[in-house]
């Protein structure tokens, strides 16, 4: 025994130590399951990752700050596969992010603890489950890694996650810009929902994948500790090359488990069930920690090996065990009781610092790009090391990477053709608190990974306002700059015009839809944004130059509308946003000299107050917008919420649906699709003034 490398005999030691931890980690899920509401818990993916969770977590591999998750001078784990959620609360309890109690009643309306991780559940800071997010928001973690205080990032993704197509957009980003703090283990359990027995589409040289995209690759069998603790330290502890570090964790579906039960990807199981495993894994338990008692009585008995039961005493009290010796031999490995030790996060300063005389100074009634807006603004915003941008191939039309970049390039990042990739990174940089800009055309904002960021978004905001783990300032901040609203994409083609994309996200909770005309209402709105604590904003703005009609004391507020044509003598109104303020202006001017005084109303986002008050004029209300309708349909939501009945023949919506079906539009100019959809100056006064006129 005592010519063994000392190194080994602490590895040795340590492994079986996790070996012991692991029985205990199964036997929190399996407690898990018999206290939640439904009874139910995603077993076999939750217990193929205990391993290779066990082994971050215990191994002394992660870095974290339980009493301050929050803090970004630590290490960063998210688990990707959050249907493996009961496992990563069951490690959480035990290492003091929150009480045991915490772990019953779990998946109920009451309960933090749901079917899937979310900020609601202390210590976790990306809401996970939808397949393939979780490890393009770890990338982004490491980005800012990279940046700041070099720290790692780990990600746990399933082999079934592996088939959606964000993960291999994250790959090749993290490998070409090189993201060697970065680590991901892949459960290879090869099983997935409609099959737990294989996948779907098998891979044949998953390691080879990942290596063509500059990874290092590290493939393990996951069924033992001492293979997954080794491959982590390796990507730990020993000298780095440039490249992300992908660990091919080769396992089975609800390994560890004794019931082929344990197999499925989610069970019901009953009480006489978990009785019998929960009996299997205490023996278990049992036997580990007679072996491990065993192994530590012979390094005793050895001379010169104090060192090695010293650093095994140590480790095992980090673990949560104290090593019980009866004089000179190790009797027991006991638990320590666990003690939570989270504390609330300290509150967050959002507000980003920037001289206000610098930014640009914008002529009255002279035209400016919007792009060329953003980039000048972010020359000043971005000295805040706070700003951060993301290009998905379009940096020509937004204006960030160039205005963000003359600042800082490391905090300009484009990540070509892949929307979904440039999503994740953003909310990965919101998270740790920096503001964040991510910008592409109109229709191409990936759904299904805005919904997830909203969700996240939303279960910070409740527990700020239940005043639980979180502070004022942990929402994100996540701006979506939209290019080429309305009919500004131009002869770009169907796919690509923005007619329906604020319907949409209309319809998206905790989206804050701005629809800009003006250059200077764009620069008050960017500065209203770095205010901070401003949530998510969809930022809709113009391709082509636009004229300026704010003063530069022009504030804006969301939630507030603009008279920009007041007549003496009114007769109607025009309520309007984006590129159709101007050609309501002009209609404006045009219905004068018939006679007719029109007000123009600039509603960049939804006012209710100004809406009742038109209504409650009597007068006419056209609602003119170069989109399917977001104005017109978010008129009617406020009126049948706020007024007992409603008469309609003063509302007339003209906006791009033809016969009230909603449609997408084709290639033109301008000029040709302002007219061809009745929505240009000339043809928008004609529809007004018959009106009028009947």
């Amino acid at each position: 025994m005592y010519l063994e490398n000392k190194e080994n005999l602490i590895n040795k030691g340590i492994t079986q130590l996790l070996e012991i931890k692991d029985a205990e980690i199964r036997l929190l899920s399996l407690y898990q399951c018999r206290h939640a509401i439904d009874n139910g818990i995603h077993i076999g993916g939750a217990f193929s990752a205990t391993i290779p969770m066990v082994s971050l977590f215990y191994g002394g591999i992660i870095d974290v700050n339980i009493e301050n998750p929050t803090a970004i001078d630590q290490d960063q784990f998210v688990l990707s596969k959050g249907h493996a959620v009961a496992t990563l609360a069951s490690i959480y309890a035990d290492l003091g992010y929150f009480d045991k109690e915490i772990l019953k009643n779990s998946r109920s309306i009451s309960s933090v603890l749901n079917g899937h991780p979310g900020p609601v559940l202390p210590g976790v800071h990306v809401a996970t489950g939808p397949m393939g997010q979780g490890m393009g928001v770890a990338q982004g973690f490491a980005i800012a890694g990279q940046q700041t205080t070099n720290f790692d990032v780990y990600a746990l993704t399933g082999d079934g996650e592996l088939q959606e197509g964000p993960i291999w957009e994250a790959v090749m980003f993290a490998g070409a810009k090189r993201l060697e703090n970065l680590c991901v283990m892949v459960d290879n359990n090869g099983g997935q929902l409609d099959i737990v027995s294989s996948l779907h589409f098998p891979y044949h040289n998953l390691r080879a994948n990942f290596e063509s995209f500059g990874w290092r690759v590290l493939e393990i069998d996951a069924t033992q500790y001492h293979t997954v603790y080794e491959a982590l330290h390796q990507f730990k502890y020993q000298p780095r090359d440039g490249r992300p570090t992908a660990i091919i964790c080769k396992s089975t579906k609800g390994h560890g488990g004794f019931s082929n039960l344990m197999n499925n990807h989610k069970s019901t199981l009953g009480a006489e069930l978990l009785d019998q495993e929960e009996a299997f894994h205490k023996n278990t338990r049992a036997q580990k920690e007679k072996a491990f008692c065993n192994f530590f009585n012979k390094i005793l008995k050895e001379v010169n090996l104090s060192e090695v039961t010293n650093v095994l005493e140590q480790h095992a009290q980090q673990m949560g065990f104290a090593l019980n010796l009866d004089g000179s031999e190790l009797k027991k490995v006991s638990n320590i009781p666990a003690k939570v030790k989270l504390k609330k996060a300290d509150v967050r300063n959002k507000k980003i610092e920037y001289k206000s005389e610098k930014l640009p100074k914008l002529e009255h009634g002279k035209l400016y790009a919007a792009d060329k807006v953003i980039e000048s603004a972010m020359k000043i915003f971005a000295l805040d090391e706070r700003i951060f941008s993301i290009d998905s191939d379009l940096a020509s039309t937004s204006g960030l990477q160039s205005g963000v970049g003359h600042v800082d390039k490391r905090r300009a990042l484009n990540v070509g053709v892949a929307e979904a990739n440039m999503m994740l990174i953003g909310e990965a940089l919101s998270v740790l608190g920096s503001n964040v800009w991510v910008s592409t055309f109109c229709p191409f904002f990936d759904w299904k990974i805005l919904r997830r960021i909203a969700v996240g978004h939303q279960e910070r905001l409740e527990i700020i306002e239940s005043k639980g783990w979180l502070s004022e300032g942990h929402g994100i901040d996540y701006t979506m700059v939209v290019t080429a609203a309305d009919l500004d994409t131009q002869s770009n083609g169907a796919t690509h015009m923005g007619n329906d994309d604020a319907l949409l996200m209309n319809e998206a909770a905790h989206v804050n839809i701005i629809n800009v005309s003006c250059p200077q209402q764009l620069l008050s709105i960017m500065k209203w944004i770095v205010e901070g604590n401003k949530g998510i904003i969809y930022l809709r703005i113009l391709r082509a130059p636009s004229k300026v009609i704010y003063n530069a004391d022009f504030k804006f507020e969301f939630g507030k509308s603009y008279p920009v044509v007041q007549r003496d003598k009114v007769h109607a109104y025009i309520v309007t946003s984006g590129r159709s303020v101007f050609e309501s202006m002009d209609a404006s001017d045009i219905l004068l000299a018939d006679g007719f005084g029109v007000n123009i109303i600039d509603m960049p986002s939804i006012d209710s107050n100004t809406i009742i008050e038109l209504y409650n004029t009597g007068k006419p209300i056209f609602i003119a917008e170069q989109n399917n309708g977001y104005l017109w349909t978010n008129f009617r939501k406020v009126l049948f919420s706020n007024l007992e009945s409603i008469n309609t023949k003063n509302i007339h919506p003209i906006n791009l649906t033809v016969d009230g079906e909603i449609n997408y539009i084709h290639s033109g100019t301008y000029s040709e699709l302002a007219e061809h959809y009745g929505l240009n100056a000339d043809r928008l006064s004609k529809q007004i003034l018959n009106i009028l006129k009947s």
